[in-house]
């Protein structure tokens, strides 16, 4: 299940990527635009600085803009910052496996082989979805 902080994430994301691309926007207008608490806003959004999915700029005229164009941008780089691996269980991660602890036998095991269909095509579904993607389709919606 995605985390409350995944989803304020992705909205704080869309509301970035709505906004002309050198203007950086002030935190308070992307926490109210992507309704997401102010305080959380700031955490969510230097997580996503550290990771390289957005600029800040100090000063009355900051705030955070994109730090690539919206179509480059992918839900799977957004949550991956947030949640860390897309794996349910850590025996199909690519980035945090570990067996699983009653695991008897990993090459035979019908749950692992299942989980690594889910984690694929939630990988590749994250990764098949951009912000621009997820804009254009809310303007489609509307």
């Amino acid at each position: 299940m995605l985390s409350q902080r995944s989803r304020y994430a992705l909205r704080a994301m869309i509301a970035l990527s709505r906004a002309p691309c050198a203007q950086p926007l002030p935190i308070s207008r992307i926490a109210a635009d992507a309704q997401v608490p102010r305080k959380f806003c700031e955490v969510i959004l230097a997580e996503l600085r550290d990771a390289g999915l957005v600029v800040s700029h100090r000063g009355k005229q900051g705030g955070f803009r994109l730090a690539r164009l919206p179509h480059l941008i992918s839900f799977g780089d957004i949550v991956r910052v947030t949640e860390g691996a897309l794996a349910l269980v850590p025996c199909v991660s690519r980035t945090a496996y570990r067996r699983c602890e009653d695991c008897v036998d990993e090459a035979s095991c019908a749950v692992r082989r299942a989980m690594l269909v889910v984690r694929d095509e939630t990988a590749r579904i994250l990764d098949g979805t951009s912000l621009a993607d997820a804009t254009a389709e809310d303007l489609a919606a509307a």
